[in-house]
């Protein structure tokens, strides 16, 4: 699975939970992403915008804070933008999804964003969130993954 694949370049295991099982770690409940330590946990509904979002949140934390992590990032604002900057980057890694289609999602489970929808953020007013990533060694002088977390 190219997720599960993708997930691992960071360290962190997919682990997938029955269907109508309550999902550990998940910080919103229902069918939403949930982490725990390195592990993170999803049910076949979960939105691949929730498991993008929350990998990011991994990728993007401290390592002292990886370390005891169970359901809350406790990120801030910076690095919140930061997590959604990241997790549309990483949709763009993934066969058959890409930005445009994360970027759609993202809108529709409504993620708030000053210019109104995720891609008119990306494209035009996430300056502050690529520096951010540059800056935790996430992107490269390119502004590509460069494949490590923080």
């Amino acid at each position: 699975m190219a997720l599960a694949m993708l997930l691992s370049r960071f360290g962190l295991d997919l682990t997938l939970v029955a269907p109508q099982e309550s999902i550990p770690g998940s910080y919103w409940g229902g069918c939403e992403a949930g982490l725990q330590g390195d592990r993170l946990y999803a049910r076949l509904d979960t939105p691949l915008h929730s498991v993008l979002h929350e990998a990011a949140h991994y990728i993007c934390m401290s390592p002292e804070r990886r370390v005891g992590l169970d359901r809350d990032a406790g990120s801030d604002d910076l690095e919140e933008s930061a997590v959604c900057y990241l997790q549309i980057l990483l949709a763009g890694e993934l066969p058959g999804v890409g930005r445009e289609r994360l970027c759609a999602d993202m809108d529709a489970w409504g993620y708030s964003f000053r210019l109104g929808s995720a891609r008119a953020w990306f494209d035009e007013d996430a300056e502050d969130a690529r520096e951010w990533l540059a800056r935790a060694g996430i992107l490269d002088a390119q502004s590509r993954i460069a494949w490590v977390r923080r």
